[in-house]
């Protein structure tokens, strides 16, 4: 592992930071503590800092040499209304309120890069530091684009990354094309007419319409989608009635549709709106249908990935990077950038959950855990991966 020395040696202030954030967890679009601390930090540093953009977000700008050509590195900071379980130090001192995906240790690897990268320029150019609000529901990185993050930040590419647990500490893994999946909601209600639960003759049960919808939705992924493809329609909510003897007038359905293909995203919406509709009204009932669109697939682009891969392969070696690893059917807004700017998204690997302090819960460290904790291990790795992607796409 080839690591940058002045990093390593400002690790441990790194890991202070990361759990300074960690304690002090912030829900989409309301982390003004985490951006007021990475602000003062850039600044410290002698970065110039650009407040707002997306709310709450923060752009640093370190430019070396005419500046003519940039490149974008990107971190999110936002975390989850979830009860965090672990007890030690630096848990989260808001109820309800955890960083459970790694935002914290995101957002600390890329300050451990811009306070490298503002001492040792050994680069042309400009490197636009891009701290994102939002990535959990909130679309921040959309909101950024929205609000001018291209146009007051001209760059000829943009990079993210994301733990992962499972993936050893010390490797990599990217993948060119689709990389994670398109997010998508749906939410129909049927609605029948209520009776007496003795006399269901006199009801239009919305429940067994429901029920009929659920089965035959199956069939769109089984039999409208190639098998070569993959899509994953899932209904994780089913609501109905209030009373054992009450046949109700109405049930919902409520889940999510994800796929790599905006194209199969499309066909699953027309399968679902048509099989729904129609299945009602066989049973003289009817539907509301609503399908809303999340985030799209993330796809990577070839020729930034496969650079990517190369500055990996130089601080890990060869065998410590997959560049072919497995997609997921997770979900990421930074595909809102790689649809505007060409670049690459990489995961990190976070291992197994050995790191974790005394105190941790007694869950696995898998994201989205109540007892997950960042790897304050990959801080050094992740920082160096970013100054090494800059210094290369910014070759002197």
């Amino acid at each position: 592992m080839k690591l940058i020395d002045p990093i390593l040696a400002f690790h441990a202030e790194l890991q202070q930071i990361r759990r300074d954030i960690h304690a002090h967890p912030e829900l989409c679009f309301e982390e003004h503590r985490t951006s007021a601390v990475v602000a003062q930090k850039l600044q410290e540093w002698g970065i110039p800092v650009i407040r707002g953009l997306g709310g709450t977000g923060i752009v640093g700008k370190i430019t070396n040499g005419d500046g003519q050509r940039a490149i974008g590195l990107r971190a999110d900071m936002d975390a989850l209304p979830m009860t965090e379980t672990n007890t030690f130090e630096h848990r989260s001192k808001h109820e309800g309120k955890m960083h459970a995906c790694g935002h914290d240790g995101h957002t600390a690897m890329l300050l451990g890069a811009a306070h490298y990268l503002s001492q040792h320029k050994n680069f042309d150019g400009t490197v636009y530091l891009i701290f994102q609000p939002a990535e959990e529901g909130g679309g921040g990185a959309k909101r950024m684009i929205d609000e001018g993050l291209f146009e007051q930040c001209p760059m000829d590419a943009v990079f993210g990354m994301h733990n992962w647990p499972g993936i050893a500490v010390g490797r990599f893994g990217v993948t060119a094309g689709p990389m994670m999946a398109s997010s998508n909601e749906f939410e129909v209600i049927v609605k029948g007419k209520g009776a007496h639960a003795a006399q269901p003759h006199k009801s239009i049960d919305p429940i067994m319409v429901a029920v009929q919808i659920a089965q035959s939705w199956q069939t769109i992924v089984s039999r409208n989608i190639s098998p070569l493809e993959a899509v994953v329609l899932s209904i994780t909510q089913i609501h109905s009635g209030s009373a054992t003897n009450v046949i109700p007038d109405e049930a919902t359905l409520i889940g999510t549709v994800r796929g790599f293909s905006a194209a199969n995203i499309d066909l699953a919406e027309r399968r679902m709106q048509a099989i729904a509709e129609h299945t009602a009204a066989a049973f003289d009932a009817s539907v509301e249908f609503a399908f809303k669109r999340n985030y799209p697939p993330l796809i990577n682009h070839a020729k930034e990935t496969a650079f990517a891969a190369d500055v990996m392969r130089s601080i890990a070696g060869d065998d410590q990077v997959d560049a072919q690893v497995e997609p997921t059917m997770g979900a990421e807004d930074f595909s809102f950038m790689l649809q505007e700017k060409p670049g690459c998204y990489a995961f990190i690997g976070n291992g197994e959950g050995a790191h974790r302090d005394i105190g941790h819960g007694l869950g696995p460290c898998n994201l989205h855990n109540p007892s997950y904790d960042f790897n304050d291990d990959l801080l050094p790795i992740g920082a160096t991966y970013w100054v090494r992607l800059a210094e290369s796409y910014l070759n002197k």
